[in-house]
């Protein structure tokens, strides 16, 4: 199995004790695509590495690879908060990839 997170656990383990998920879908504004994926690739480790990140996945579309699926599941509400206000996510997120999107959706769910 391909690591997912800074660990190599199981989905199983990733999900036991429920948490809070995270999915965003992102379109890039028209040529910024390969720009937006060079962002993502260099914000994604850092994510990964969040102690409150249980798994965090970023996906490009194969068809329109100027869409984005993040797939992001955090121990809490609180580890949420604290991903949204870490330098990486203010410097690679909020400084440079978000000016170049034509469309950003977010949407959290419990874990059933």
């Amino acid at each position: 199995m391909d690591r997912y997170a800074i660990n190599e656990r199981t989905i199983s383990d990733a999900i036991s004790g429920g948490g809070l998920l995270v999915v965003a879908q992102w379109e890039a504004s028209e040529g910024q695509a390969d720009n937006v994926a060079g962002i993502l690739r260099r914000f994604l480790p850092e994510a990964q590495s969040e102690p409150g990140a249980k798994l965090f996945l970023i996906g490009r579309g194969r068809e329109n690879p100027a869409q984005f699926l993040f797939y992001e599941l955090f121990r809490d509400e609180a580890a949420f908060k604290a991903h949204q206000e870490s330098e990486h996510f203010k410097s690679c997120i909020a400084g440079e990839a978000l000016p170049l999107l034509a469309r950003r959706e977010r949407v959290q769910y419990a874990l059933l």
